[in-house]
């Protein structure tokens, strides 16, 4: 069950999505659904996380991961996040999935927030 405003989803870049199931099947017992020869997602695997202290900024851009929050109101959650300091970097847009938008949080760091169709 997707969970308001909570962390929803986690992408990760790969070279070889090959490699990368062998290795997260191998050691961590990960299933996959390929979405196309350039996707391929997991599901039911849990996700915790944390920040540490550093001048360095995550971004899409530069490769790094992209935490992807989940809403029941795109519109609302935006607002939330502009009222906040945040700074929309992509405006709402349709996706495969639903909609989605990305934003920047006060110290720089790339998100995204998305709802079902």
């Amino acid at each position: 069950m997707h969970k308001h405003e909570k962390i929803n989803y986690v992408e990760f870049p790969a070279k070889d999505l090959e490699k990368a199931k062998t290795f997260f099947t191998a050691v961590f017992n990960w299933s996959f659904t390929d979405y196309g020869p350039e996707y391929t997602a997991f599901e039911n695997e849990g996700l915790n996380g944390g920040f540490f202290k550093s001048e360095n900024v995550v971004s899409v851009d530069s490769g790094s991961a992209l935490i992807v929050f989940y809403s029941e109101s795109l519109v609302n959650t935006l607002a939330k996040v502009e009222d906040n300091n945040g700074v929309i970097s992509q405006a709402i847009f349709d996706f495969p999935g639903g909609k989605r938008f990305h934003f920047n949080d006060p110290n720089g760091n790339e998100y995204a927030v998305w709802s079902d169709k």
